[in-house]
């Protein structure tokens, strides 16, 4: 096997912290132990740029590269800039028909577009703490007036099995979309994942894709779990997640993380 530092990429929620927000002594340890062994630890992860900066600066991951947006954005850590980062790179799509056929099939659904470095538009405001950064309350037709890096639509009322199986059936075919562990849904442009941002990465990085290391829970992270040389699902990842990976480790709660990025020193 080709030596050289590795490239980790890691999914955030409910992969290093839990889904109460919660980050373990142990993992935070175990991302420590490797970026101190000279290897690249990538956040990558569905959250905003605003969302992810403060879990790197919490992790001790003052530089480096992250993947956020579910690829949509790459940005350089970077304490020396506004915010305490630097925009590498961003991809964005006009959501206008989606937007328009979601809202025709979810007149109730709650819905948002990503400014970058800064929060959200919506047409009317989330569960408080499910959207990073601020808000900013716009009529519907607003929000596909220029393009965007993401889209996320919120459907309390639904169960995440209804939504889901709503959602297969719309015809969604110019854009990529994931649905997560409830009736939520990101899109982003089409073709565009955390492994097309994180093969990007790799290349700049000159790590060789046998050097490849990746660790996620959603559905989201599947593309990146089949990127890697060595895609590991959590434990309590869904089996459609686990059957895409490698191998699996334990749940969020068990610190499956944490025992992955043991095994890499």
């Amino acid at each position: 096997m080709t030596r050289g530092p590795l490239l980790v990429a890691l999914d955030i929620d409910g992969t290093l912290i839990t889904y109460d927000e919660e980050l373990s002594d142990e993992v935070r340890e175990a991302v420590a132990a490797v970026r101190d062994a000279g290897h690249h630890v990538v956040l990558s992860t569905g959250r905003s740029v605003v969302a992810t900066v403060p879990i790197a600066r919490e992790l001790g991951l003052e530089t480096g590269y992250a993947v956020t947006s579910n690829g949509a954005v790459t940005v350089r850590v970077d304490p020396g800039h506004p915010g305490g980062f630097a925009v590498d790179d961003v991809v964005t799509f006009d959501p206008g028909p989606a937007l328009r056929l979601l809202g025709e099939q979810l007149p109730d659904a709650r819905f948002a577009v990503e400014e970058i470095g800064v929060g959200f538009r919506i047409n009317t405001p989330f569960p408080e703490g499910e959207l990073g950064g601020a808000h900013e309350v716009v009529p519907f037709e607003a929000l596909w007036e220029r393009e965007v890096t993401r889209v996320v639509v919120r459907s309390p009322e639904h169960t995440r099995s209804a939504f889901h199986e709503m959602v297969a059936h719309l015809g969604l075919d110019d854009v990529t979309y994931a649905v997560g562990w409830t009736a939520w849904m990101d899109i982003a442009p089409l073709g565009v994942s955390k492994a097309t941002a994180l093969e990007r990465v790799r290349r700049i990085l000159h790590v060789q894709p046998d050097r490849t290391v990746a660790l996620g829970d959603g559905h989201n992270d599947v593309e990146m779990l089949t990127w890697a040389a060595r895609g590991v699902a959590m434990g309590h990842a869904a089996d459609a997640v686990k059957d895409c990976a490698d191998e699996v480790t334990g749940s969020v709660e068990e610190d499956g993380a944490a025992q992955v990025l043991r095994s890499l020193l």
